[in-house]
């Protein structure tokens, strides 16, 4: 990971992670009006990696954002260390801003499926946030401050993969099982049975067994379905020899 640039190392921990801590400002009729408020909140990431939340609007961080939409994200990946502020952590400040793009909801839902039961209702709404920068913290004197530009990843060409990703996941979940057990378990040391894909984006895979996540990165971005099948298909060459 410290062959990387800043940018990519933020974006893998924000990928790797499934929830977040969201500050917001307290809107002007609360008694702390402009102190910050934050919130847990679940979180999928677009094929650009720009945070997505589905939030209700009753609640308090949603109503702070009707009033001001600036908001930071905690993505912590430093859960489960003996030493935690050795562990990875990236907070992304940014505009949150309502969403109807199908893709979006699709793309939260496939990462986080029991949010299916109340993402039809009334007082919930999907949101993207639109990044102006981070801050890297990757452990002790790895300390980075990331432009928008830098943090982000350019989807420019990957236009297909987007369009292709239900069915990508649909045909490894349901033809190529073995192989998404395969990634969880042989390359990335995670334990139990059933694991299921549930994202393909350019730089790597999301993969789900009940309240855990697993990322699965590629060696070489995918821009399409093909490109996205060779690095799949060199993954489990590389897991079954991983005996």
């Amino acid at each position: 990971m410290s062959d990387l640039p800043p940018g990519a190392i933020a974006r893998g921990v924000m990928r790797a992670t499934d929830r977040a801590t969201l500050a917001t400002l307290m809107r002007g009729e609360q008694p702390e009006a402009g102190a910050p408020y934050a919130s847990l909140v679940l979180a999928a990431l677009d094929h650009d990696a720009s945070p997505l939340l589905l939030i209700s609007t009753l609640a308090d961080h949603t109503r702070n954002l009707a009033a001001d939409s600036r908001v930071s994200l905690l993505f912590d990946a430093s859960v489960g260390l003996d030493e935690p502020l050795t562990g990875p952590r990236v907070s992304v400040q940014g505009r949150a801003s309502r969403t109807d793009e199908l893709r979006h909801r699709a793309r939260f839902l496939a990462r986080h499926p029991g949010a299916a039961m109340y993402a039809g209702f009334k007082d919930f709404a999907f949101y993207r946030v639109e990044a102006s920068r981070a801050h890297l913290v990757a452990g002790f004197g790895r300390i980075h401050w990331i432009e928008a530009k830098d943090l982000l990843f350019d989807p420019s060409g990957t236009a297909a993969l987007a369009e292709s990703e239900p069915e990508i996941i649909e045909h490894m979940n349901a033809d190529h099982a073995d192989a998404v057990q395969l990634y969880a378990t042989r390359l990335l040391g995670q334990s139990g049975e059933g694991w299921r894909m549930t994202g393909v984006d350019p730089e790597g895979a999301d993969l789900r067994l009940a309240g855990r996540v697993a990322r699965l990165p590629f060696v070489k971005p995918a821009h399409d379905a093909e490109s996205a099948r060779v690095e799949l298909v060199r993954l489990v060459k590389q897991a079954r020899q991983a005996e």
